[in-house]
C-alpha cells in the first residue's frame, strides 16, 4: 500500500485539488483507493459532495472514539472516505509529543486491500500535519508558478528533512507543479529552479491554470466528473501516471 500525503503549509497551490483528483485518478484505473481529510476546513469532504452527509470522521478516530473501519464512505466506486469531522481542533490541541504523532500510523495500518491512500493536510504544521507525514511513505507538495512558493517550498523540505532524521522515518518526496502557464517565463524559471534544486522529485506533468478546477469542487465533483475533456482532467490523468511509473523531469 502507498500513503501519500499531499501537504503544503502554502495556501492557493492546489493542494486539495490534487488530493482528490489523483486519488479519482487512481480509482477510474481500478486501483482501491481511500482519501483521508485531515484539514479541519473540511475541503476534501466537501470536493467530493459527502460533506452534508451524516458521518463520524477522523477526529473522532484520532480522539479514540470510534474505529477507522466505521468512519469509512463509499464516495466513488474504488474509492473510499474518511471524512475530518467536526473535532480536528480538538486533536490539535490535546495531542502532544511523538506518541500524539502516531495516531494516524497506528489507525491506517488496519486499513486492508488498499491499493492507495491520500491524506490531504492542513495549512499548517501542527500535529495533524505530523500525523499524516508519519503515516505516510511518501509526500506530494503540489507548488505554484511563483518564487514565494519556492521559498515555502525550501522551509517545507528542511522540516521534512528534520522528521527523516530525528525520528528515523524514511519517505519519498514529489513536488507536482500546478497553477502552471508554459507561456509565462517565471513559471518555467521556477520550473526549472525546482528542477535544480530538488533532481529526481519533480513530477513530469504540470497542473495546468483551468477554471474547470476551480469550480468543480463547489459541485462536489472531481474534475474527472464536470470536465471529462480538458485540461484539468488530462493533466491529472498524466499526474497519476507518473507517480505510477516514477517519471519526473
Amino acid at each position: 500500500m502507498r500513503t501519500f500525503a499531499v501537504l503544503n503549509q502554502k495556501g492557493g497551490v492546489g493542494k486539495t485539488t490534487t488530493a482528490i483528483n489523483l486519488a479519482h485518478a487512481m480509482a477510474l484505473r481500478g486501483h482501491l483507493v481511500t482519501a483521508i481529510d485531515m484539514d479541519p476546513q473540511n475541503h476534501l469532504t466537501a470536493g467530493l459532495g459527502q460533506e452534508t452527509h451524516p458521518q463520524v470522521g477522523i477526529d473522532e478516530v484520532l480522539l479514540a472514539e470510534s474505529d477507522l473501519q466505521t468512519t469509512v464512505i463509499d464516495a466513488r466506486q474504488n474509492l473510499q472516505l474518511v471524512p475530518a469531522g467536526t473535532r480536528l481542533s480538538e486533536v490539535e490541541q490535546g495531542a502532544r509529543g511523538v506518541k500524539g504523532g502516531l495516531l494516524l500510523a497506528n489507525e491506517i495500518k488496519k486499513l486492508e486491500r488498499q491499493d492507495f491512500v491520500f491524506i490531504d493536510c492542513p495549512p499548517s504544521s501542527g500535529i495533524l500535519s505530523m500525523n499524516a507525514i508519519l503515516a505516510a511513505n511518501e509526500i506530494i507538495v503540489p507548488v505554484s508558478s511563483d518564487y514565494l512558493a519556492l521559498h515555502g517550498m525550501s522551509r517545507l523540505m528542511g522540516i521534512l528533512n528534520h522528521v527523516e532524521k530525528r525520528l528515523h522515518h524514511k519517505m519519498t518526496v514529489w513536488v507536482a507543479l500546478t497553477r502552471f502557464h508554459g507561456r509565462r517565463r517565471l513559471a518555467n524559471e521556477v520550473r526549472d529552479k525546482l528542477v535544480n534544486y530538488f533532481p529526481g522529485s519533480v513530477l513530469k506533468t504540470p497542473i495546468r491554470e483551468a477554471v474547470a478546477l476551480a469550480e468543480s469542487p463547489s459541485y462536489g465533483q472531481t474534475i474527472f466528473e464536470y470536465q471529462k475533456r480538458g485540461n484539468g482532467s488530462n493533466d491529472y490523468s498524466a499526474l497519476a501516471d507518473d507517480l505510477l511509473h516514477g517519471r519526473t523531469r
